[in-house]
């Protein structure tokens, strides 16, 4: 499965292309649905800074998923969360997507909205991780997992 073609803006206003403009070896993709759902977000993000240490080639990125409005509503919405986000390097991380969530779900098999989904990818997209919700020990396991298999799989073909 691979993450569908997307376009959107980060908060600091740069447009952006995905899966193309995805920076890391591999991209840990949070995926909300709802504001409530920051909260979920924000249960993973001291894990994941501690994984972007272990795995230096790891990016991860917010993408609140809203369906399509307005160019005047969009500015809005951005500008709501850029007020709300003084760091500049979550702002470049958080990319909103304004599309229609039905056919972004149906793409990526997400069955419902009720809580995040968290998707690893390589640089093409690819898809090779899945979770929903918050984070728990088990689930961050199961992430540190993949990526370590991952990046010894990788290692060991540059040495062959």
């Amino acid at each position: 499965m691979k993450f569908p073609q997307a376009t959107g803006s980060n908060l600091l206003r740069e447009r952006l292309s995905l899966p193309q403009d995805f920076k890391g070896q591999y991209n840990l993709l949070f995926v909300p649905f709802q504001q409530w759902q920051q909260m979920e977000v924000d249960s993973w993000l001291d894990f994941t800074s501690r994984l972007e240490q272990t795995f230096p080639g790891l990016a991860h990125y917010e993408l609140p998923t809203i369906q399509k409005r307005s160019s005047i509503s969009q500015w809005f919405i951005n500008e709501g969360m850029r007020a709300g986000i003084p760091n500049p390097q979550t702002r470049a991380q958080t990319v909103t997507l304004y599309i229609d969530k039905a056919a972004f779900r149906q793409a990526l098999d997400i069955s419902d909205e009720q809580h995040i989904t968290l998707l690893l990818a390589d640089p093409d997209g690819e898809i090779i991780w899945r979770e929903r919700g918050p984070f728990s020990p088990d689930k961050g396991e199961s992430l540190a997992r993949t990526l370590q298999a991952k990046i010894m799989v990788g290692n060991t073909a540059l040495q062959a």
